[in-house]
């Protein structure tokens, strides 16, 4: 039955992409025949559900082909004692981590903390996901991937985020030896800046080069136009990559797309595995609602459920958001989950959206800081029109559906000096009170429009 088992990969190794087979189906080995029953074996769970959900069927279906019998699979998780001795017999045992002596420092900060949440096994795979999903994992466990830095890109709450704590998540229990990293471009920026103003440059570097062996760096694109962060940040990427060291960036845009970047920095990112996540498609939007109703514990018709994948289609945060809507609304008023209280939930979703355009964002900017929308729109450099200016393309990017050039065209400005309006409003909301309150005022206008 061992033989028929090799015939069954090698048949499999002809069907599905090579990354595929490299990734999920080459390590699972043979472990016994049971009746009718075929017993194999993964080296985690990872690899179990996705093996069962993705090749069960054809794996099943070749059986039957070869034997003649109708055979069924069963896949259980390869035991840790055959794993450690696969690997001594590679000569490659793992170090249990060493203990920490009272008098040792206490290891360097490793930035944020990881959502207990954004694991692998949490993550929805779809069509619009699967080769990033496929490179996250690979880069993880270290199977079948020849690339140590990895590229995601997406738009807003597609689940980029997700998979690069999910990376976090996996080396941290597979490799406790390793320092992992887990930081935004801005949590980046602003330690080069307090290291600077505190004679710190030094230990700043040595901590980036010589002690981060994973490092997750989320949103590279708001260093846009910090010149002297990008210079920092390429050099301890050069060693880090020259170490042999994990990298892993998100990103809304492609490295050649984000403006004033240097090139030295553009060439570092551009070597990078790049793996865009696309927009999910109704089954996957399906698959979603049901993971999210499993999390949040409830339950909803099918009926409701399909409605909601239907009309909520922009990313998983808009889906949830429906979720959370209906069911909040049939508690609160106490009425049944159907149809036409899901459709007073999207309507409300949906009709907000419609009704926010820019030029709305924009009149509203303009009444709030007494300027006219001549001069919002005009090429002056006044601090008096710039803030404005920045302020309102951030509201327009986060509550219109509007792509980035097209809200700097209605500014007449270029893509560019739009991302770099953002980022310096974000930057302005952790410093600036007054800003903070102006936001916060613009923002309840908007949504009770």
């Amino acid at each position: 039955m061992e033989d028929i088992w090799k015939n069954v990969k090698a048949v499999v190794k002809k069907e599905i992409p090579a990354h595929s087979f490299r990734m999920w189906i080459e390590p699972v080995e043979f472990v016994k025949a049971d009746g009718n029953t075929i017993v194999l074996s993964c080296p985690n769970f990872f690899a179990k559900k996705r093996v069962m959900d993705h090749y069960g069927a054809m794996i099943e279906a070749l059986f039957k082909k070869d034997t003649g019998k109708n055979c069924s699979i069963s896949i259980e998780i390869a035991s840790r004692q055959n794993s450690v001795r696969r690997r001594s017999d590679a000569n490659e045992l793992r170090i249990e981590p060493q203990l920490e002596l009272p008098s040792m420092p206490p290891p360097p900060s490793s930035g944020r903390l990881l959502r207990k949440n954004f694991t692998f096994d949490r993550f929805v795979v779809g069509s619009n996901s699967n080769f990033a999903y496929s490179a996250a994992l690979s880069l993880a466990s270290r199977q079948g991937i020849n690339h140590n830095s990895l590229f995601l890109m997406s738009q807003t709450g597609l689940g980029k985020s997700h998979l690069s704590q999910a990376i976090g998540h996996h080396i941290l229990s597979h490799f406790p030896t390793e320092n992992v990293y887990y930081i935004t471009a801005e949590d980046f920026t602003n330690e080069m800046i307090r290291a600077f103003r505190n004679d710190a440059i030094e230990q700043f570097k040595l901590k980036y080069r010589n002690q981060c062996d994973v490092l997750l760096l989320e949103d590279v694109h708001f260093l846009t136009g910090k010149e002297r962060t990008q210079m920092e940040l390429a050099q301890a990427l050069d060693y880090l990559i020259d170490a042999d060291k994990k990298i892993i960036f998100t990103s809304c845009h492609l490295p050649a797309e984000i403006p004033n970047m240097s090139e030295q920095l553009k060439s570092r990112l551009a070597r990078s595995l790049i793996s865009h996540i696309e927009i999910p498609d109704f089954q996957t939007r399906i698959k979603i609602l049901k993971r999210k109703m499993v999390e949040h514990g409830c339950m909803l018709p099918s009926s409701v459920t399909e409605y909601l994948a239907g009309e909520l289609s922009e990313n998983v945060r808009q889906l949830e958001s429906g979720l959370i809507g209906v069911t909040a609304k049939a508690s609160l008023l106490g009425e049944p989950i159907d149809l036409r209280l899901a459709e007073s939930v999207v309507r409300n979703i949906t009709q907000r959206k419609q009704a926010i355009t820019v030029d709305y964002i924009k009149k509203l900017v303009c009444r709030q800081f007494k300027i006219s929308v001549e001069e919002i729109v005009s090429p002056s450099r006044k601090r008096a029109i710039v803030r404005p200016r920045q302020v309102a393309i951030y509201l327009a990017r986060k509550y219109t559906d509007q792509p980035l050039q097209a809200i700097g065209k209605s500014f007449n400005r270029y893509h560019g000096t739009a991302l770099h309006s953002i980022a310096a409003v974000e930057k302005g909301i952790r410093s600036d009170g007054s800003l903070k309150k102006q936001l916060e005022f613009l923002c309840e206008r908007i949504e009770s429009h």
